[in-house]
């Protein structure tokens, strides 16, 4: 099994999620972030100055089997692709065990759809 973290914009939150939903992937978590770009500078919009040094990105999660991984990364990386800086950043790293509250089960039969 493995853990996939995936900071991405905002705005592509929505094709990443569809693109998630089309390769099989019907459950994550997800959560807004700030981080700290390279791009350090003020803005002016619509009058207001502004700083380009927090950027505001939306952070995923996904646990899944190995044979999931790569079709994941793949639906990520072209979902959330805009080709301009800051399209963000897909971490993986080995998660050794899972359980379920509920039954008490462990191991990777956890992550199937049970009722």
């Amino acid at each position: 099994m493995q853990r996939i973290e995936a900071i991405i914009r905002k705005t592509k939150f929505e094709d990443v999620k569809e693109a998630l939903f089309a390769a099989d992937i019907n459950w994550f978590s997800y959560s807004e972030v700030h981080a700290i770009g390279q791009d350090r500078e003020d803005r002016i919009y619509r009058g207001v100055m502004y700083s380009t040094e927090i950027i505001s990105r939306i952070a995923i999660t996904i646990v899944c089997r190995d044979q999931f991984v790569e079709p994941t990364i793949q639906a990520i990386m072209q979902a959330a692709r805009t080709g301009e800086v800051g399209d963000g950043r897909i971490f993986v790293s080995p998660v050794t065990e899972t359980y379920s509250i509920r039954t008490g089960e462990s191991g990777d039969t956890v992550l199937a759809d049970k009722k």
